[in-house]
C-alpha cells in the first residue's frame, strides 16, 4: 500500500521535502471535463500565507504552481494530474548545525532512527509544514469539483492560545471575512487580540497553538464507506495527518461525553419539505455516512516546536544530554497557514466518497 498517497477514487500522491527542489502532488481519478488552470491552483495557494510578517516566518516563498501533465485545452483529461512548486527561499545553513540535536516537538529523533539517519533533516524534510502545499494543490482542484456540486468548504481559526472566539456568526458571514484578517479569524476584535498574542509569544522566543473550525455545506445524504472507509474515519486521517495537528472532533466532539443521551441527539424535523435536524451534536455525520446537516470538525493544532527559547535535549553524536535555542525562520503561529489547508484537507476526501458514491460521474460533460 501505498503510504504517500490517500483516497481510492479521487487518489492523492505526495512528494518532495522543506529543502528539496521542490514539493509536488500527482491526482489520479479526477473526473474529465473539469474546467481547470494553474491560475485556479494559484488562486488557492496564494492564501496560504498571510501579508502580515509580525505572526509568519520570514521565509517567504511564491509558490508557483506549474501543471505537467492531466489537463489540456483547459479541461481535465482524465488522465492523472501531475503538479510541483518549487522550493526557491530555504535556507538550509541553520540545520547542519543541529543535525545531531534531535529539536524537542519535531519528529528529528523518531525520523533519523527509523530510517537510518538517510533521512532528509534540513527543515524537517519530510516531516515539515512545507509538504502541506501538496496539499493546497490537491484540494485546489477538489474545491473546484465540488463547486460544481454545491459544495462549499469553509475553514477558519477559532482560537488562538487562550484567545478565542466567541462570537456565532453565519456561513456566509465566515465566508466574507475569514479572510479578511492575518489570522483568518472572522471576528475581526478577536482577531485583533489573536494577533497580539501571536507578537507577544514570538518576543518572548516562544509559540501558539490555536483551534480550526472547518465546515463542509451541502454534503447529500449517505456520503461514506463504513467501516473502515467511514467518512469522518477519513477525513480524520487526513487532518491528522497535516503537521501540528494533534487532535481532531465532529459536532460536540468530545463535550458529548458529558452529555445525556436526550441532550446529545439530533432531533428530526421536516423543513421545506426536507429533512433536518434541529441541533447538530453529530457534526453531519452519523454512522460513517453524512447526514445531510452541515459537516462541523475541529482541528487543535499544537504550538510551533521551533522555538528560540532554550531548550533541553540530547547530542545523538556523543550520546549525553544538551540544550538547544533554534535560529532559522519559523512561525510563530502555523494557525493562520493551516486555515487553507484544513479547508482543502476536507475538500479532498468529500470528493474522493462522492466520487465513490457515485455523486460525481467520471466524466463531467460529453466534449463538442
Amino acid at each position: 500500500m501505498a503510504r504517500n498517497s490517500i483516497g481510492k477514487e479521487f487518489a492523492v500522491t505526495s512528494f518532495g521535502e522543506s529543502h528539496g527542489k521542490c514539493v509536488g502532488v500527482v491526482i489520479d481519478g479526477c473526473p474529465a471535463g473539469l474546467p481547470l488552470s494553474e491560475k485556479d491552483i494559484q488562486a488557492e495557494l496564494d492564501r496560504r500565507i498571510p501579508a502580515q510578517p509580525k505572526i509568519v516566518s520570514g521565509r517567504i516563498e511564491k509558490d508557483k504552481v506549474e501543471i505537467l501533465s492531466g489537463v489540456f485545452n483547459g479541461f481535465t483529461t482524465g488522465a492523472p494530474i501531475a503538479m510541483l512548486v518549487a522550493n526557491k527561499e530555504a535556507d538550509s545553513s541553520d540545520y547542519e548545525a543541529i543535525k545531531d540535536l534531535p529539536r524537542p516537538g519535531h519528529a528529528d529523533y523518531p525520523a533519523r532512527e527509523k530510517y537510518g539517519g538517510f533521512n532528509d533533516y534540513r527543515g524537517g524534510g519530510r516531516f515539515s509544514g512545507r509538504v502541506t502545499v501538496v496539499l493546497m494543490m490537491a484540494g485546489a482542484v477538489a474545491k473546484k469539483l465540488l463547486s460544481a456540486f454545491d459544495v462549499d468548504v469553509l475553514a477558519y481559526t477559532k482560537a488562538v492560545g487562550k484567545v478565542k472566539m466567541g462570537k456565532s456568526l453565519s456561513p456566509e458571514e465566515i465566508r466574507e471575512r475569514r479572510y479578511e484578517t492575518a489570522v483568518r479569524c472572522p471576528d475581526s476584535a478577536c482577531a485583533e487580540a489573536m494577533e497580539a498574542a501571536i507578537v507577544k509569544a514570538r518576543k518572548d522566543g516562544d509559540s501558539l497553538g490555536g483551534i480550526i473550525e472547518c465546515i463542509a455545506l451541502n454534503v447529500p445524504v449517505g456520503v461514506g464507506e463504513p467501516l473502515f472507509d467511514a467518512l469522518d474515519a477519513d477525513i480524520a486521517k487526513i487532518l491528522l495527518a497535516v503537521p501540528a495537528v494533534k487532535g481532531v472532533e465532529f459536532g460536540a466532539g468530545f463535550k458529548a461525553a458529558e452529555l445525556k443521551g436526550s441532550e446529545n441527539n439530533d432531533a428530526y424535523r421536516m423543513r421545506q419539505g426536507k429533512v433536518v435536524t434541529l441541533t447538530n451534536n453529530a457534526g453531519g455525520i452519523l454512522g460513517g455516512l453524512s447526514s445531510g446537516m452541515p459537516i462541523i470538525v475541529r482541528v487543535a493544532v499544537k504550538p510551533t516546536p521551533s522555538i528560540t527559547k532554550e531548550q533541553r535535549t540530547i547530542n545523538l553524536r556523543n550520546m549525553e544530554d544538551a540544550t538547544i535555542a533554534v535560529k532559522g525562520r519559523h512561525d510563530p503561529c502555523v494557525l493562520p497557514k493551516a486555515v487553507p489547508v484544513v479547508e482543502a484537507a476536507l475538500a479532498t476526501v468529500l470528493a474522493d466518497h462522492m466520487i465513490r458514491a457515485g455523486l460525481i460521474s467520471k466524466v463531467l460533460r460529453e466534449k463538442k
